[in-house]
This record gives C-alpha cells, structure tokens and sequence, in this order.
C-alpha cells in the first residue's frame, strides 16, 4: 500500500513542556508560535513533540491521566490574561506548577462570570461540550473524584465511585460543582489555544507530529470509565500488565504496568474507543506516531502480580482488523510506526500492509555490522530518520560515551572528524532517503548529555530538561540547517 509520506521534509523534536519563556515549563502560547516560526527559517516543517496529556506527579508524558484531554500545565496564561479572565501582569509572577494551577482556577472562575453574559461564549462552550461528550465529564468527574480523595487511584475509592454509580457521580458534580466545572474550563482553553497552534502552523505550510502511546495507564480516566475494555480483576487492580521479556538489554525483561486491552470486546464494539482515541489525536495533529507499534500485532501480557518481565506469554492483537476499522473511518492514516527493537516478520508485514513509516535512528546504527538496518544507505524513502529520539542521550553525549573503536567506526562511516560532530550525524540524517528526517534540538544546539530528556529505566531526572532560550531567526543554527535542507531536497515552501 502507497504511504501518506510522499514529500522529503525535515522537522525537530522538541516537547512542549521544554520550550523556553517565564513560568514553570514550556506552553502551548506565544513562545510555542514562535518557534514555529523560528524552526521555517531553518527549513524545518515538521514539529514532532510527545504526548499531551495531563500527567501525573513524575510528569512521564507516556503515563497520563487521560488519552483525550490536554495538559492543563501547557496552558498559556498571557493567553488567559488576554481573554480578561487574569490581570495582565500574572503570567510574569508565576514560577512554579502550584500557582499555574492557582491562576487557572481564578481564570476558571473570571471565564464562568463572563459565560453568564456572553451568548456567543456560551455558544463556543456549548459546542466543544457537545463536541467532546464521549470523554470529557468522564475526565472532569474523574479528576474531580481524585481531588477529592487526595490523589488516590480510583480501584481506592469507596464502591459508589469506583464503579461509577450514576446518583453517586450527580453527587459529585453537584457538591464539587466549582472544581468540576474548573476542569471543564481547562480543557476548553487548552483546545482553544491548541487550535490557534494549528491554524498558525497550516498557514506556516507546517506539520504537527504527535505521539500516541498504545496503552493507557491504570490510573486514568479511559480505565476508570470503561474498565471492561480491560484486563482487569474484581477489585479494579490488573489481572495482567504490559510489558518486554527479558533480552538483550534486560535479564528480567520490562514489567511496564499498563493494564492490557480485551481485544475481543473491543472488536465486539467495532473498536469504537480506539476510533474516538484516533479522532481526538487527528482533530490535533496532522501525524502521529504510535508508540510500541508492536503490540498492535502480539504482545507480551505478564501476570498482575509479578515485579519484573520475566514470566508472561505472547499473545496475539487483531492489528489488521483495528486499522482497517480505522482506515475505514478516517481514510488514509497518517501514521509514523515505533517499530524499534525486535521486531518480528509480522510486525513488519502489518507496518508495510497499510503503508506505515518506521523509523531509523542513526545511534543504533554503528555496531559494526555491515547489514545493520539503520544505517543510512539501507534506509529506503517510507521512514523517518532521526539521529536519537528523546529515548536517547544526545548526539554529543552519545558519540563521548562510545569507545575508541566505536567513534572510529562513526568517524570513517561519516569521513569528519571528532570536532565536526553534531552536525555531521545530523547531516547525514538529512541526506538520507528517507522521506522525513527529524532532528532533537538539543543535537542542533549541540548540547551533551546533561540536557538528555530521558533514561529508560529510571525514575529520577528525566522530562525536565528546558530550552533557556530560542535562537533568533538569523542565528547561525537556522542558517546552517536550511542550507543543508535546501542542499538535500528538504525545503517546503508554503501553500
């Protein structure tokens, strides 16, 4: 099958959370406006970022509280400010997550005055209700809830709640009227300012790059509200748990924690949840990767109970029968397939049958093995290159961690020397065949290892790294990388 991926581009990574400007982290307001605009100058026209979704206190996007709703923390109060539901001066005095949540409940309540009087908000606020009904007083009864009972997971809660009774639920939106509707709100915002990001990056003749973990964590609002669409036992804790056997890297596997999908009543439901899941992720984005492609053909489903991943079994996933039900829904997918690791013949069969692009990282590619997949002159046109994903140290950390032999090998391979590295792997990535490359800021700015976004594995330090400030249009940086995108055929120009 022919791929969505037609045109050769080039794009950065870059979470939203890690973009420079006043406040706690990184926002979905102005500075994320103008790092678009920042990024064209440098011939770059796709702008690949991580999950959305509000987090929970580690702040893993990968580990959200809802696969719908947007994190309210990548709301911009200046945005806010400029409705009037905050004085002007509020968004320079905040530092820390605790206020950005104090001004948004006062925006929430500004926001709810103005409603009273104003016809054509109400009538905005109307239609994104209606709009999102299949999950959003899902979300706000569930963040409501947990509020309510100090952040415990919903299997904690008394039964009424547990199990959604209906007069129980009334209850709560009557008693908790004001944080019910503050959530309502959030979301409201956060769509709003998401939509005006997407309209500037169309007019830009731009692209958004989303990413769609396959599972969803325990403690959600998806698992809570349909807790039949997963492997769960009588008291609401996981019967089985995603993760990896043990290989290479690990002698006890991955033991990840997600509860597993019960494939069969999901097909029941002609896999409905997944078609509202995929419809929220396109109204957003314009592609969208999906995280552990594998586990859409088999996966490796490892007892409730045990610690590690080193006891479970592999199953199979109806893949073909899901993205045929949703390429039957919304035509052809822009889909990007995480398919790293092992990856078996059948998961590759399932990727090349509806025309998915994989992804090649040039990290792994200098082992020293002269049929290794990922290096460049193998890469072919359907996939996107990348010189690390946010999985990966930098390209500067990476290349100082290698032993001798290794960096010579990455040296002859690339014919620089020690000194030309980063721009030389990132170089070698825009030259590739493949159609689209995409390179973590971090390497264009030539940052080590000590603005590595995350380490697999561990708990401590990770999704904090921030950009201290965005490069002028004019900077040397855009200047280098649009020479070398207008050289290797990368250049969009506007519609």
């Amino acid at each position: 099958m022919s791929s969505w991926l037609d045109r050769r581009r080039a794009g950065l990574l870059l979470h939203v959370t890690a973009l420079p400007g006043p406040g706690p982290n990184g926002t979905i307001g102005a500075q994320a406006h103008r790092f678009l605009e920042t990024m064209r100058s440098g011939g770059f026209t796709v702008w690949q970022f991580l999950p959305l979704g509000p987090t929970h206190h580690h702040g893993s996007p990968y580990e959200s509280l809802s696969s719908f709703a947007g994190n309210p923390r990548l709301i911009d109060l200046a945005w806010c400010a400029q409705q009037g539901w905050l004085p002007s001066t509020t968004p320079l005095t905040v530092n820390s997550l605790d206020e950005h949540v104090q001004q948004l409940a006062q925006a929430a309540d500004a926001f709810w005055q103005q409603l009273a009087d104003d016809d054509a908000l109400a009538a905005k606020m109307d239609a994104f209700r209606r709009a999102h009904a299949y999950w959003l007083d899902d979300f706000a009864l569930f963040s409501t809830i947990k509020a309510h009972f100090e952040d415990a997971p919903w299997w904690q809660w008394p039964d009424p709640l547990r199990w959604r009774d209906p007069e129980a639920l009334a209850q709560i939106r009557r008693r908790h009227q004001t944080h019910y509707q503050r959530v309502i709100f959030e979301q409201f915002a956060f769509a709003m300012q998401w939509q005006e990001l997407k309209q500037h990056a169309e007019d830009l003749g731009m692209l958004l790059f989303g990413d769609l973990p396959i599972y969803v964590a325990h403690d959600s609002a998806d698992v809570w509200a349909r807790p039949d669409l997963f492997t769960l036992d009588a008291q609401g804790r996981c019967a089985q748990v995603a993760g990896v056997p043990p290989d290479y890297f690990s002698a006890t596997g991955q033991r990840w924690g997600n509860p597993l999908y019960r494939w069969e009543k999901m097909a029941k439901e002609d896999f409905r949840w997944w078609k509202h899941r995929m419809r929220c992720q396109l109204e957003r984005m314009h592609l969208v990767r999906i995280d552990h492609f594998r586990g859409l053909e088999s996966y490796w489903a490892i007892p409730g109970d045990r610690m590690d991943g080193i006891v479970g079994e592999w199953l199979p996933a109806p893949g073909a029968q899901l993205l045929s039900e949703l390429r039957a829904t919304f035509g052809q997918l822009p889909l990007v397939a995480e398919d790293l690791g092992i990856i078996t013949d059948e998961v590759i069969r399932l990727r090349d049958a509806f025309g998915l692009p994989g992804m090649k990282i040039l990290q792994f590619a200098f082992d020293g093995h002269a049929d290794n997949p990922y290096l460049p002159h193998a890469h072919g046109e359907n996939c996107v290159v990348y010189t690390g994903t946010h999985d990966n140290d930098t390209t500067v950390g990476w290349f100082a961690s290698l032993d001798a032999a290794s960096r010579a090998r990455v040296l002859d391979y690339l014919g620089c020397g020690a000194e030309d590295m980063p721009w030389a792997l990132i170089e070698c990535a825009l030259a590739s065949t493949a159609r689209l490359a995409v390179i973590p800021m971090q390497d264009l700015l030539g940052l080590g290892s000590e603005a590595r976004f995350n380490t697999p594995g561990t708990t401590h330090g990770n999704w904090k790294w921030r950009m201290q400030h965005l490069p002028s249009h004019n900077a040397a940086i855009w200047q280098r990388s649009c020479a070398l995108n207008r050289q290797y055929g990368r250049l969009v120009a506007p519609d």
